[in-house]
């Protein structure tokens, strides 16, 4: 396994953790890392160059299912115990990038729509997080065919989501009241797997079919449109995108709800957010 395929597998792991966890987006992550259009042109020529498109998906693919699957466990006890530094961590992520962000459309001239652009997507995403409550009412996952459809337009939903940075497809499903049904579900199934309760893993998995469907069709949707404006307007997309992205830590810091204690745990997040940008960096190079 070469290191380049190494790489991959770990900057898709980075996506995946980052799409289970509201606030954080995994869109945000993939620009920061510098993989964005790569990963939308490989889902936009899927079917014109499927060689080329999973040669291309594959390590993002398996990074992301392991970062889903296998780490969270493991980050949901982080954000349990080290909530301020697990964040923090997550916010160098995001910012540790922005210099090669900027690459993209420095040196050309900022006109007003651009910037216009730019403060609408930032707004959109801090506006978010501050209408973001947390919702005692929790949608009950069912396989009648009014509930599967249900399930596939929430997945359209989630996955258009997941693609745009800055938007956490985490968050919309929390708003909806999805976000607790849908990871509990797929904790179960883990569960019943490891047990080889094969039984028991099919029969509670069936209502995650038809949200798995739309996340597809969801994906594949706003590929297309991402794509359409990036051959059009690439850098008005790319300064939507840079607000985005420098109004996402803003929008993870004000939904953490993070309670700081002591200069103990400023140091350490401190250390871990300066962990976070340098790992950004250097992925991003």
């Amino acid at each position: 396994m070469s290191g380049a395929f190494v790489k991959q597998i770990l900057k898709g792991t980075i996506i995946g953790v980052a799409n289970i966890i509201p606030g954080v987006s995994g869109g945000t992550l993939a620009v920061s890392m510098g993989i964005y259009d790569q990963i939308i042109q490989a889902i936009t020529q899927f079917f014109k160059q499927p060689k080329r498109s999973i040669t291309t998906l594959l390590p993002y693919g398996i990074g992301a299912v392991a970062g889903i699957i296998g780490l969270s466990f493991c980050i949901e006890w982080l954000f349990k115990y080290y909530p301020l530094e697990t964040n923090l961590f997550f916010i160098g992520l995001i910012i540790g990038a922005l210099p090669i962000l900027y690459k993209k459309v420095k040196g050309k001239p900022v006109k007003g729509n651009y910037i216009l652009a730019f403060l609408v997507m930032f707004v959109i995403v801090v506006g978010m997080s501050l209408m973001k409550e947390t919702s005692t009412t929790q949608e009950v996952l069912t396989m009648s065919i009014a509930g599967g459809i249900e399930l596939f337009l929430v997945g359209i939903i989630a996955a258009a989501t997941m693609v745009i940075p800055g938007v956490s497809g985490s968050m919309i499903l929390a708003l909806m009241g999805f976000y607790l049904p849908i990871i509990e579900t797929i904790n179960h199934c883990i569960k019943a797997l490891i047990h080889l309760d094969w039984v028991t893993c099919i029969a509670s998995g069936m209502p995650l079919v038809p949200f798995g469907i739309g996340v597809v069709v969801g994906i594949f949707l706003i590929a297309k449109i991402i794509e359409f404006l990036l051959e059009r307007c690439e850098t008005l997309v790319y300064w939507a995108i840079i607000g985005l992205v420098i109004g996402s830590p803003i929008a993870i810091w004000i939904t953490s709800g993070v309670v700081v204690n002591g200069i103990f745990s400023w140091i350490t997040a401190t250390l871990c957010f300066v962990l976070g940008s340098f790992i950004a960096y250097n992925l991003a190079k």
